[in-house]
């Protein structure tokens, strides 16, 4: 790293920064706007490993996904106007997600500013709406104020992006300044008296649910919440696509709450006296468009504990509200006395709800996807990760997969199409000894399959499924529901995914039948540890299995009775 007191360009400022705050791997489709961005980090380049993808918003996804099965800041560079508007994608995700990443964007030249110029875009008014902070660095001896703002601010409170524009001239503008520390982390803790008041509202409960979620947690918080869960024996669910915050195999554990909720499950939320949610939101899928728990004050006493103080009592009033980071309030909560004996049963009985809710169950045609996905379950050791974007698709992995512990899950909570592909390039660079399974519907695939490519190129081993039903499976069934038998721009005429896969240089094989799944599987396994290369198995699916539930005939029957 250059001296304190040498002379260096913006760039080189900017990524000397990016190794002081830890940086080790950085996503790019490169562009002509940083280019001295790319020179610097040339310099770099045994320290910084630079993953180049086919698209901007594969990119933003791969560092949002990073930063969810690592605990850091994502980064991401993009070249500006076509850029910094594919890029976007991983940005609301990230906000709507709580995910700490910062995108860096090639801008125009100062000279040139404001005449609408060639890709000019002003930054700070397209993503000041889904992000914590948009800033352009004007000068190069501000680079590290700059660069040491984004990252304490993306990692406090409650998580999530900030966006940093870098104008083309000042990247080669000089400065003589001194180095920086690292960021820290800053995070609020729970008072005494905060306990006290929840230590007397469980005293009060007969029938308690706690719902995990957000991000900010640590492998120390996770342990420290399934130790209080143990001593005070109550139920655990997980909120809308944040599964692994909680071992699904453990006796604890009831559930998730989000799309496709076990009913019985719904019920008991609605049923419950006291709703400790600890780390969610309480959106509108964990709510189930706000019917679960309505707002603004719900039926049930809630305590609602987050990281972010602005999210306490913005949709939500409750009984206690506590502004907390999750390493902070589980390390209290650990040591909290509570007598669990009210509500035993309560538990119990929600276990074997679960676990009844998680008993494969058959839909129409050869492919048994619940069949498959409790073969997984069983057979991919406890520290696979599982990647998945968007589609009715993922409800089978939701309701059948049991998710073991902390980042195995990396999904995105926006429901955002696309994602699956990338964020299994990105968990894979990430975690190069730890099976990645990414599992992708076949819309949800095209989106951004062709970082099949950069899986290839820079040797990823992982095992992408793409579940194959000739659709847009999601906007489908709400077509039945809303307008049945007036189908509609939904259908797909799709590739051989099996010889796409091939034609990047990948394995690839194709499945018509359930009992095809586990050697074709087991064949990826191999064929994936012997070359270095990615493997693709396409699962050909019935379209009339829509949902783990019903049919489109079933949806559509029902709409058409009114």
């Amino acid at each position: 790293m250059a001296g304190t007191s040498s002379l260096r360009t913006a760039a080189q400022i900017l990524v000397d920064a990016l190794k002081i705050h830890g940086v080790d791997t950085a996503f790019c489709v490169p562009g002509e706007s940083y280019l001295a961005v790319l020179d610097a980090l040339y310099d770099a380049r045994e320290a910084i490993r630079l993953i180049v993808a086919r698209q901007d918003g594969g990119a933003a996804y791969m560092a949002e996904a990073w930063a969810k099965v690592t605990g850091r800041p994502g980064i991401c560079f993009v070249t500006r106007g076509p850029g910094a508007t594919n890029g976007s994608i991983g940005v609301h995700t990230a906000q709507q997600d709580s995910t700490p990443m910062i995108l860096f964007i090639g801008q125009v030249p100062g000279e040139f500013a404001d005449r609408e110029s060639f890709q000019e875009v002003d930054y700070r008014q397209m993503f000041g709406p889904m992000s914590k902070w948009v800033a352009q660095i004007e000068r190069a001896d501000r680079v590290h104020e700059y660069v040491s703002h984004a990252f304490h601010l993306a990692m406090s409170g409650r998580p999530g992006p900030v966006v940093l524009a870098l104008p083309e001239d000042v990247l080669t503008q000089t400065a003589s300044v001194p180095d920086v520390a690292p960021y820290q982390v800053v995070q609020a803790s729970p008072s005494a008296s905060d306990l006290e008041r929840l230590r007397g509202l469980l005293a009060r409960s007969r029938q308690p649910l706690v719902i995990l979620g957000g991000t900010v947690w640590t492998r120390e918080a996770c342990r420290d919440l399934q130790a209080f869960a143990e001593s005070s024996g109550l139920p655990i669910a997980c909120s809308f696509r944040f599964q692994d915050l909680f071992d699904n195999r453990h006796g604890h554990y009831v559930g998730d709450v989000g799309i496709g909720i076990n009913p019985k499950l719904a019920e008991r939320v609605r049923g419950a006296d006291l709703l400790l949610v600890i780390g969610a939101r309480l959106g509108e899928m964990t709510t189930g468009a706000y019917t679960l728990v309505e707002p603004p004050r719900p039926k049930q006493n809630l305590v609602h504990v987050h990281a972010g103080a602005e999210e306490l009592g913005r949709v939500y009033q409750g009984e206690l509200l506590i502004n907390s980071g999750m390493p902070q309030i589980a390390a209290a909560l650990k040591g909290l006395n509570v007598d669990g004996s009210a509500w035993r049963a309560w538990r119990e009985q929600a276990r074997a709800d679960y676990l009844e809710w998680t008993k494969p169950t058959a839909n129409p045609g050869r492919v048994q996807l619940a069949e498959i996905v409790a073969w997984l379950r069983e057979r991919l050791p406890e520290d696979a990760i599982i990647a998945n974007g968007a589609g009715n698709f993922a409800g089978w992995i939701s309701r059948f997969y049991r998710y073991p512990g902390l980042r195995t899950q990396v999904a995105p909570t926006n429901g955002s199409m696309g994602y699956g592909v990338p964020a299994g390039v990105a968990a894979k660079v990430a975690h190069p000894e730890r099976v990645v399974v990414s599992i992708n519907g076949d819309g949800d695939f095209l989106m951004n399959g062709q970082e099949l490519a950069t899986a290839v190129q820079y040797g990823l081993p992982v095992i992408f499924v793409v579940v194959n039903n000739g659709m847009y499976g999601t906007i489908r069934m709400h077509q039945e529901r809303d307008y049945p038998a007036r189908v509609y721009g939904t259908a797909l005429q799709n590739p051989d995914f099996a010889a796409l896969a091939r034609a990047y240089g990948a394995h690839g094989a194709t499945v018509e039948e359930t009992a095809q799944f586990a050697p074709a599987f087991e064949r990826a396994a191999r064929e994936t540890a012997s070359s270095g290369k990615p493997a693709l198995i396409e699962v050909r699916l019935d379209p009339q299995a829509i949902t783990t539930s019903t049919t489109l005939d079933a949806i559509r029957a029902r709409a058409l009775k009114g």
